[in-house]
């Protein structure tokens, strides 16, 4: 199973009458007021996740394959150029298959290596730092394994370009078009995100709806159910085709579905949990992807 950093879904059209399904951005009257998603996370504060994801994959007559990861990240935002650098790194990773505990190269990788993000002032995401020294951590866990099965898909994985396209892409699917701006219950956002089915990414368009908030250990939180679009509709709002287009409007995947939700602490920004399975669906192959984050402590402030 390609683990990767799991820090770590398509079927809606919209009718054909002339009303559209999308409600407007101010509240209609009688709904809650908007709630305001700035970017405010905790400063030099460590945040510990636990992060799970199964992977299971049936080819048409022939038994399903099983794979699972789970670990624990530790995260931490420091004020930097302007904006916010972003270190994490990763403690106790542990993969299976079929239910037994397997050896990680990419796991042992992970837990030697810290991954450091810089983001502007808003929270939009500027660039990787460092991303090469997840090969030098690929060199010392294996010195003399080039040429062993399957280590030159896990470096390909860990190259600075690979790094940093994955990265980008899963910070812009879980925040882009959310943050420093007003949400209300019925909102719709957009962003982009992919699967990889059988050596191929195939991508499709995330959709979060605005439910409502609710009160969770770390504050006052938006909660949001996320689904996937396998098509861009033909009266599809501008703000969906945008967010199409700033991914480099790639095709998208038919057959690909996805349910979920993600809920983010807006007053501080934490994000409190995020669920996402996603099904694909190819030529007698099913995928099923389910990933999971979830808050577990936030490091108390010093004297």
């Amino acid at each position: 199973m390609r683990t990767g950093l799991l820090w770590s879904c398509l079927l809606l059209s919209l009718g054909a009458g002339c009303t559209s399904r999308y409600p407007p951005l101010n509240p209609a009257p009688g709904l809650p007021p908007p709630v305001r998603l700035d970017f405010k996370p905790p400063v030099d504060r460590l945040l510990t996740e636990s992060v799970r994801a199964t992977r299971t994959l049936q080819r048409e007559g022939q038994r399903e394959a099983r794979d699972e990861a789970a670990f624990t990240t530790e995260t931490r935002f420091t004020p930097s150029d302007g904006g916010w650098r972003v270190t994490q790194s990763v403690r106790t990773p542990r993969q299976a298959h079929d239910g037994q505990d397997v050896p990680s190269l990419s796991g042992a990788v992970l837990e030697r290596f810290t991954l450091r993000l810089q983001l502007a002032s808003d929270g939009t995401f500027v660039k990787l730092v460092g991303a090469e020294a997840a090969q030098e951590a690929l060199r010392q866990v294996a010195p003399e394994a080039a040429g062993v099965p399957g280590f030159e898909e896990v470096e390909r994985f860990f190259s600075p370009e690979a790094l940093e396209i994955r990265t980008r892409r899963e910070w812009e699917a879980k925040y882009a078009g959310l943050l420093q701006r007003n949400l209300v219950e019925g909102q719709r956002t957009w962003a982009v995100d992919s699967v990889d089915v059988n050596g191929q990414e195939r991508a499709f368009i995330l959709e979060r709806t605005v439910q409502g908030t609710r009160l969770t250990a770390f504050g006052d939180a938006v909660v949001m159910t996320l689904q996937c679009l396998d098509a861009l509709p033909s009266q599809a709002p501008a703000e969906m085709r945008a967010a199409w287009a700033e991914a480099g409007s790639p095709e998208l995947a038919k057959g690909v579905t996805c349910e979920g939700e993600q809920v983010v602490a807006w007053a501080r920004f934490i994000p409190v949990r995020r669920l996402l399975k996603v099904k694909a669906v190819e030529a007698g192959t099913t995928l099923t992807l389910t990933t999971e984050s979830q808050a577990e402590a936030l490091q108390e402030e010093g004297p």
